[in-house]
């Protein structure tokens, strides 16, 4: 499935004023899909990851999150939401995975917990649209992420926006913008599993 392709025929048919959901992970993450759907929708950034063990690794990424939107233009403002910060959300659906290799199924249920507290708050808000920046990873699994969105549309009064933000070179420019606005760029996911030497 062409998830880009998708995504592309979805903006298509998006409607002035249109207001995204938009789960991030990063500021690095964040600055090309802000880049390629800004002139879409109002967008709200929403910063939810129990996934990170670390409140310092945390709250860092969250600092520059802050600092990139402040610094970034898109044709809306765009604005930011904290989810609550509880690492407890993250190990309870990984017990019984902790031994699993990354990109197993540990990480498969990281991103369902992230997409549904998403797609929750999506509805609580009334926005139009959600999805999240995390497919612009080359070791985040697209499909996954993509199949886990279109099924929490079917329980969620909102609609998901398709993705695979890593097409059309989109990793290496969020380098290029990383490089530009000076961000912090983390060298792992955030949960401790990921530190692991495999």
């Amino acid at each position: 499935m062409n998830y880009d392709l998708k995504m592309k025929e979805q903006l298509s048919n998006v409607k002035e004023g249109s207001t995204l959901l938009l789960h991030a992970c990063c500021a690095p993450c964040s600055s090309t899909v802000l880049e390629r759907l800004g002139d879409f929708f109002h967008i709200t950034i929403f910063y939810y990851n129990p996934n990170i063990s670390e409140e310092s690794e945390y709250q860092k990424r969250l600092s520059e999150l802050k600092k990139f939107i402040a610094s970034f233009s898109t044709k809306y403002p765009i604005h930011l939401i904290e989810g609550r910060y509880d690492p407890g959300d993250f190990f309870a659906i990984s017990k019984g995975l902790e031994k699993e290799k990354e990109r197993g199924k540990r990480c498969y249920c990281c991103y369902q917990l992230r997409l549904e507290e998403t797609a929750k708050v999506a509805e609580e808000k009334k926005f139009d649209y959600f999805t999240t920046t995390l497919s612009i990873s080359p070791y985040k699994n697209a499909n996954w992420i993509n199949e886990i969105g279109k099924d929490l549309e079917n329980h969620y009064q909102v609609y998901f926006l398709y993705s695979d933000f890593k097409k059309n070179d989109g990793y290496h420019r969020s380098i290029e913008l990383s490089h530009l606005y000076h961000l912090y760029r983390q060298n792992y996911c955030g949960c401790i599993f990921s530190q692991r030497k495999e």
